[in-house]
């Protein structure tokens, strides 16, 4: 081989190198409120960051290895009246959720806080004030609405939270994640939701089915609102599709097993 075209493939075997070890490092994670993109029924949504950026952090929005499991999530800002029919309902179909509740509801509902754990429900971290945790710039702030958030479940319950974070709103950034996970929390996302926050424009309970199921994927992270009487309404009956399509129904730890 001459030595020109010697040093030319030896250049460009080094920048193939740069290049593949450009692409395995893991991009940044853009700040911003987290959203879903369905390019089917059916289908994996994507979401703003990818399942491996999130995994660095210690988040998820979905059991990225896939397989008949859904995750049941409920976010909680307050006490609305359908918990314990919800409640019920998880019991009679023997369904592990996670509710993911703020400071105001523990202080205002500790007997329905009490009866999550006692059924066996994961309670975890949605802040103790429920602000844009992108805002809270000193770490002290940021550690200080998980942690306040944590003793008072301990004072309600007399254990220690599990350590699942939700950020409010969805809002969130890198340094936030990046602050959750030094914390020791895993941060929860969803791959699964519909408008169902608003009480004043409760979305009908056919349109609620036909937009949950269409959307159903596997290794799903549901997230809906306990708030939502409609929720309440159809809760049985998704429940009983669910398991019809042959999906078991996972505890959140198992996302991040």
């Amino acid at each position: 081989m001459k030595k020109r075209d010697y040093l030319i493939a030896v250049g460009a075997l080094f920048l193939a190198l740069v290049l593949s070890v450009q692409l395995m490092e893991p991009k940044a994670v853009e700040a911003g409120a987290w959203g879903l993109h369905f390019s089917s029924p059916g289908a994996t949504p994507s979401g703003p960051a990818s399942s491996p950026q999130l995994q660095a952090l210690d988040a998820a929005y979905l059991d990225a290895r896939g397989g008949k499991v859904l995750y049941l999530t409920f976010d909680a800002g307050y006490e609305n009246g359908y918990t314990e029919k919800i409640l019920e309902i998880l019991q009679a179909h023997q369904v592990p959720a996670a509710f993911f509740l703020v400071g105001n509801y523990l202080e205002k509902n500790p007997d329905l806080v009490r009866k999550m754990v006692a059924q066996g429900h994961t309670v975890g971290n949605h802040t103790m004030h429920h602000p844009d945790m992108r805002k809270l710039s000193d770490p002290a702030a940021f550690k200080k609405e998980l942690e306040d958030l944590e003793t008072l479940y301990t004072s309600v319950t007399g254990q220690t939270m599990e350590k699942f974070y939700r950020p409010p709103q969805g809002l969130y950034s890198e340094e936030n994640l990046k602050a959750a996970q030094s914390l020791g929390y895993k941060t929860v996302f969803w791959s699964l939701a519909y408008a169902d926050w608003d009480n004043n424009a409760q979305p009908r309970r056919e349109a609620a089915l036909e937009k949950l199921m269409s959307r159903t994927h596997d290794g799903a992270v549901i997230l809906l609102h306990s708030t939502s009487e409609t929720n309440a309404l159809i809760l049985d009956e998704l429940l009983t599709r669910w398991a019809e399509q042959g999906y078991r129904f996972a505890p959140i730890g198992e996302l991040f097993a």
